[in-house]
């Protein structure tokens, strides 16, 4: 990867506040459970891999809306302290987005109310054109409007910046986006999604789709022909494992990948360099209990153990 200047990563996408609940297991239908902790921690999809980014040392802008409360001055201020440009973090009259996060022994589940992250159209974001325009690469995921992410992949095209598509939650973004895609990052749900729509969504011809796989690391899958479909003959794929850790918190595991993937292609990496980067900073995020909290720093993944060597499928 190149050294020679920092990474210039642009994000449209949702900021939240996040109230994380340990509980001893899920409840069933009409059961009430009590929490064994709960915490408050700065979220969203599109601000953890703003966050994500900056640690690794990329130049962040982060574009999206937080109500005018005390939540969202606290996740503008969270932003700022990390160094990231948030002129275009601005206020709507909705109250700032939340996500309630169920923890587990088994997994985590997440319940996510938009609040002022639906309030970003276009306008919002042809406001930062500028800022997006002169990124190495944007970054989206599906926590804003299928408009405002369509007019940033849009304007990222036009000044040929890597359009990077997180589809989580997978949801009308998706169509919307993956035509204009470069890179898109899926875990094994999503990935189920998107080949389940592929009849009406068309990825671009050299687009590579990243299957995020937990504990399995990931598989990089990229097509040789134009007229080939991804996950079919004609693509290959390869597996990138990830170091094998003790899991406290799986929240922000996927942004932490995705953030660190951006950068690494943003500086100059091959997809394969990236993907095995990004399931480094994966693994050491789910060691910290947050999303945010558990976003590493270069420093950190360079002192970790690295991830095992890829392995190739043949088409």
């Amino acid at each position: 990867m190149s050294e020679s200047k920092p990474a210039r990563i642009a994000v449209v996408g949702s900021l939240n506040a996040d109230v994380t609940l340990w509980v001893p297991k899920r409840p069933s239908p009409d059961e009430t459970l009590h929490a064994e902790r709960i915490a408050w921690f700065r979220g969203g999809k599109g601000a953890n891999q703003a966050v994500a980014a900056a640690r690794l040392g990329a130049e962040v802008v982060m574009v999206g809306r937080v109500g005018d409360d005390e939540q969202g001055q606290w996740l503008r201020s969270g932003l700022a302290a990390e160094g990231i440009d948030c002129r275009h973090v601005r206020s709507a009259p909705e109250p700032t987005g939340l996500a309630v996060i169920t923890v587990d022994p088994d997994d985590v589940s997440i319940v996510v109310a938009a609040g002022a992250n639906a309030s970003l159209d276009t306008a919002g974001v042809q406001a930062a054109s500028a800022q997006i325009a002169a990124a190495d690469v944007l970054l989206l995921q599906g926590e804003v409007s299928a408009d405002a992410a369509r007019t940033a992949a849009e304007i990222a095209r036009k000044h040929d910046a890597l359009v990077v598509l997180n589809p989580a939650p997978y949801n009308d973004v998706a169509p919307a986006v993956l035509p204009l895609a470069d890179v898109v990052i899926v875990n094994r749900a999503e990935s189920e999604q998107l080949h389940a729509g592929r009849a009406t969504v068309r990825l671009r011809p050299r687009a590579v789709l990243v299957e995020t796989r937990g504990a399995a690391g990931c598989v990089v899958r990229t097509r040789d022909a134009q007229e080939a479909s991804i996950g079919t003959q004609g693509s290959r794929s390869t597996t990138v494992p990830a170091p094998q850790v003790t899991v406290v918190d799986a929240t922000g595991a996927g942004d932490a990948f995705a953030g660190a993937f951006a950068v690494a292609m943003a500086s100059g990496a091959s997809t394969l360099e990236a993907a095995q980067l990004a399931v480094r900073a994966g693994a050491w995020a789910v060691t910290v209990a947050g999303a945010q909290p558990s976003l590493p720093t270069m420093a950190q993944l360079h002192a970790a153990s690295p991830a095992g060597a890829p392995t190739r499928a043949a088409p």
